[in-house]
């Protein structure tokens, strides 16, 4: 097995969360990909049901087990699960009520979706749960299964009640079971092993939701990783260019000559009006992107960009950004 430092050395749990539409099952499912480059073990944890790792690792819709569903440059392997709430339910009613039978009695009339809607705090300290036992886990010779797991958390307007489990359940439990569940589990997520990263675009939302985001988990203790900056658009144009262009300032009768002097000779004023107008957009994109960077650059966190894939997403793109992280040090 393969060492190199990272930005993480020590971090076995990596929560990745971010505003709906930024990629973090993405992001996810990459980063699980770059840590285990080289002759590790990852397993990645889908918590919302949507089998979004499926689709991506172009798999069967997961069961709730633990499968292994890519092997990762340089050896390696990730291992996943899609972590469903009321089989989880049952191996916690079994594992501290010893009621597996009756569980699966109250599955059958709806009681666990009634106990998981009265009371939402439980239904996050079985995800974070199950979650936390397997970064915990130990082969017999005192090894970890896993050298790491990436869980793929809710978005980012969730995740601090996501993780602070303990508040969750402090109206539920002050002992018994339940709080000793929690306990364990927050003595996870909130040791020097556990981070949350953050997934934006460079958009004025996703980044605001990222600031508050992590100004919401630093309030309560929570550990915050780093920000993964996805689809960033390179810049195609120098930047005299994208400012004259964003400004509508290019000059058309420059154009139109480039449209000539590229051959084309048909529909020439009506191609050139197409470049004036797909400049401008690019123009402003880039400028937008460049005003929402220098915000991030506000946060004292370590930042990594993962780029737009021309090609779109597709197994061969999440290797590709699997690469980029491990190049920028994320893995």
């Amino acid at each position: 097995m393969s060492a190199r430092d990272t930005d993480w050395d020590g971090v076995r749990l990596h929560v990745v969360t971010g505003k709906g539409g930024t990629g973090k099952t993405t992001v996810a499912a990459a980063l699980a990909l770059a840590l285990a480059s080289g002759g590790h073990r990852v397993l990645l944890v889908e918590v919302e049901g949507r089998q979004g790792i499926a689709q991506l690792f172009d798999c069967p819709p997961l069961p709730y087990e633990e499968r292994k569903v890519a092997v990762a440059p340089d050896g390696g392997e990730v291992f996943a699960l899609a972590i469903d709430t009321e089989e989880a339910l049952l191996e916690y009613l079994e594992m501290f009520y010893n009621l597996k039978r009756a569980g699966k009695a109250m599955s059958r009339f709806g009681v666990v979706d009634f106990v998981t809607t009265i009371a939402p705090g439980l239904r996050d300290v079985i995800l974070t749960g199950k979650t936390s036992e397997a970064v915990r886990r130990k082969n017999k010779d005192g090894s970890f299964v896993y050298d790491a797991v990436v869980m793929d958390a809710p978005p980012t307007g969730r995740i601090t009640k996501f993780l602070n489990v303990n508040d969750e359940v402090s109206g539920l439990a002050k002992a018994g079971p339940i709080r000793k569940h929690a306990d364990t589990v927050m003595s996870v997520v909130r040791s020097p092993q556990t981070a949350v990263h953050f997934v934006t675009l460079l958009e004025e939302m996703p980044v605001q939701e990222t600031m508050d985001g992590i100004s919401d988990l630093t309030a309560v203790g929570l550990p915050v990783g780093g920000v993964f900056v996805n689809m960033e658009h390179a810049p195609v144009l120098p930047p005299d260019t994208l400012a004259a262009a964003a400004a509508g300032e290019l000059d058309r009768d420059d154009i139109v000559a480039g449209v000539k002097s590229a051959g084309l000779t048909d529909d020439v004023e009506r191609i050139a009006d197409v470049l004036v107008r797909e400049a401008r957009t690019h123009g402003r994109r880039t400028a937008l992107q460049a005003r929402e960077k220098e915000r991030l650059e506000s946060i004292d966190r370590p930042r990594y960009a993962l780029p737009l894939l021309s090609d779109g997403m597709d197994l061969a793109g999440l290797y590709e950004l699997a690469a980029a992280l491990r190049d920028q040090g994320a893995a």
